[in-house]
């Protein structure tokens, strides 16, 4: 079963059970799909539909550090609530040693020896781990190996 085909089936079975707070942050999700597709008129992979959960749980993780610092918890409960509900959907992810070991392979494979070579082990890593690890992390592992 695809990604997005998953997401309509939750969908329904939320509409089911009558779980509103559910039904709205996938309701988010297919709409932030839908809105992909449309602009870029295309139809979009799993690949893809992951980038997307991706761009949303950053934006989630964003306004909660700002609810929090404006002390409006219940806005922020909201939001971990769809983190939450957007995180199911991204495969499982990685563990600290299998990202450096991959990290180490690309390293190799691109003959990176500095930090000028960033930006090639980075194009050599994304599709190994989109959706498995927090590229933020990643590019301060990279910058760290290289050599910042």
């Amino acid at each position: 079963m695809s990604l997005k085909a998953r997401i309509s089936e939750d969908m329904k079975n939320a509409m089911r059970a009558k779980d509103s707070a559910r039904l709205g942050a996938i309701r988010l999700l297919q709409s932030a799909i839908k809105q992909r597709e449309v602009d870029e008129r295309i139809e979009l992979d799993d690949m893809q539909v992951v980038e997307a959960i991706e761009k949303m749980l950053k934006q989630r993780r964003d306004s909660i550090s700002q609810y929090e610092a404006a002390n409006r918890h219940d806005l922020a409960d909201v939001e971990k609530f769809e983190v939450g509900v957007l995180q199911e959907y991204l495969p499982q992810a990685l563990t600290d040693e299998e990202v450096d070991v991959i990290l180490t392979q690309v390293i190799t494979e691109t003959g990176a020896v500095g930090i000028k070579d960033m930006s090639k082990v980075m194009a050599g890593i994304k599709p190994l781990v989109v959706g498995r690890a927090d590229m933020a992390k990643i590019s301060g592992l990279i910058k760290s190996r290289l050599g910042s």
